[in-house]
Formats: C-alpha cells, sequence, structure tokens
C-alpha cells in the first residue's frame, strides 16, 4: 500500500511539473506574436552616432541598425524604426510601444531591475570631453559646468562618483549629445561626459575642437533591451547574436562602422 501511495505521488508530482512547464510556455508567446505581426519596433534616440543616427538623406543608419535588420532577417521578420525620447524610453518599452531598446544601451544594475538585456554584445566606457579649457583629470572639474544626455548612463557613471560630481558647479542635462557638444564648444560648458563610441564619432568629424581626457567614468557594456516577460523572444534574439558572431557577420558591421571588431564582447 505505502509503494502504491509513493507510486501515486510521483505520478502526480510529475503532471503538476509537466502542467506549469505547459502554462509558462502558453503564457510566454513573445516570439510567436513577433512573427505573427512579422516585424518588432525598435525604439532608439535617433541622433546617437553611429548607432542609430540620420544619415545625409534622412534614413536611420547605424550599427545598432544594421544589426537589428541582420537578426531580423534571420528571424523571419522586418524591423519597424521608432525613434523616443531617451528619457522615456524604458517606459515606452514596458508599456509597449516598441519591442526592444537597440541603441548603444548600458547594461546598469539600475536598468536590470525594469527591464531585460541580451548578452552583452559590444565594449564602451564613459568619456570626459572639453574643449580648450585647462582641464586635464576629473579632479580639475570642480567648480565647473557638465553637460550629459538625460536618462544616459552617462548621469550614472556620474553620479557614481559623488567625490567628483557634488563638487562641480551644475550637472546640465541635455536631450541628446549633440546638443552638450555644442555647448562645449561654444563655452556654455566646460565638459561632456559621454559614450566614449558617439563621443569618438564626433571628435573624428571636428578634431581641433575637442579633446578628450585620460579619466574616464568607468567601462561599461551594451546589450538590446527586452522586456523581461519576453523570455522566448530574448532567447531567440540572443541565439541569433550569437550566431551573427561566430559566422563573422558581426565582425563585419563592426569594421564598417568602426574600423575595428575587437570592440565586440564575444
Amino acid at each position: 500500500m505505502k509503494k502504491r501511495f509513493n507510486y501515486l505521488l510521483v505520478v502526480m508530482l510529475v503532471i503538476v511539473l509537466f502542467s506549469a512547464v505547459a502554462v509558462t510556455g502558453a503564457q510566454d508567446n513573445s516570439l510567436q506574436k513577433i512573427k505573427d505581426k512579422g516585424y518588432f519596433i525598435l525604439g532608439l534616440d535617433d541622433s546617437f552616432p553611429p548607432m542609430g543616427f540620420r544619415g545625409e538623406n534622412g534614413e536611420i543608419v547605424g550599427f545598432d541598425i544594421d544589426m537589428a535588420r541582420e537578426v531580423a532577417k534571420r528571424m523571419g521578420v522586418e524591423v519597424e524604426l521608432k525613434p523616443v525620447e531617451w528619457d522615456g524610453i524604458l517606459f515606452s518599452l514596458k508599456n509597449g510601444n516598441i519591442d526592444v531598446i537597440w541603441n548603444g544601451l548600458t547594461i546598469t544594475g539600475e536598468r536590470a531591475k525594469e527591464i531585460a538585456f541580451s548578452r552583452p554584445y559590444l565594449k564602451n566606457r564613459q568619456i570626459i570631453i572639453i574643449s580648450g579649457k585647462p582641464i586635464e583629470s576629473k579632479t580639475d572639474l570642480e567648480g565647473k559646468i557638465v553637460g550629459v544626455q538625460m536618462g544616459s548612463s552617462s548621469v550614472t557613471a556620474l553620479n557614481s562618483e559623488p567625490e567628483v560630481a557634488n563638487k562641480l558647479s551644475e550637472v546640465r542635462k541635455y536631450s541628446n549629445n549633440m546638443e552638450a557638444l555644442m555647448d562645449l564648444r561654444t563655452g556654455r560648458i566646460d565638459a561632456v561626459v559621454v559614450d566614449e563610441i558617439v563621443g569618438r564619432y564626433y571628435i573624428r568629424k571636428d578634431p581641433e575642437s575637442y579633446q578628450v581626457l585620460n579619466d574616464d567614468f568607468g567601462r561599461e557594456s551594451y546589450g538590446v533591451g527586452i522586456r523581461k516577460e519576453d523570455v522566448a523572444f530574448k532567447e531567440e534574439l540572443d541565439r541569433i547574436l550569437d550566431e551573427m558572431k561566430t559566422d563573422g557577420t558581426a565582425d563585419e558591421l563592426a569594421q564598417k562602422w568602426f574600423g575595428d571588431e575587437s570592440i565586440l564582447i564575444k
């Protein structure tokens, strides 16, 4: 009798386990939803070169755009690009206005509390750009005005060093990095903290106006932002990204946009 009871208990546990798996699978149809509608919506700041920005003809181009289009192709869908105010982009993802944030999105602990991330794919650091001012290190920023993009990881990086941030005269926030760098060039602010990838892109265009300090506010990694509940979609996205790193596609795109594939995380 005891053996029979143990046998029935095991059978019941197996049924409960498979039922739970089936319910979970039924609930997470995120990948199928994308395939059914035939596209995923990519949210971005369209002034963030070379990740995603407006080209000469007004079309949105960039490294992340090329990566996303290749992922979509292999997934059997299209990409719809949707410019969004960066300061509210997490909200846009969580409320369903977009399906991914794919635009040089730094993986941070604070963001990970709200959204999920793909596996990291690109290296970055937070650099300090000046324009002809007698500033040689972070300590020289005391009493100065520093510009950052609203909602960016530059804000987090700066605030992570209160011994520097608390001694600034002002932290001036901009809707995009281009505006901050323009104010830097005209002397309205003293420095800009910005992602190295986008900062060096602008510097290459105007090397006489900007200089980069040796000091920085830390190294980071970029990932694709996804809703936490979209597990199946995330798994397929990760699988294709790994495939692109292995078959050399990611290397080719890195060479195209950065001239250096070592910036990739493999």
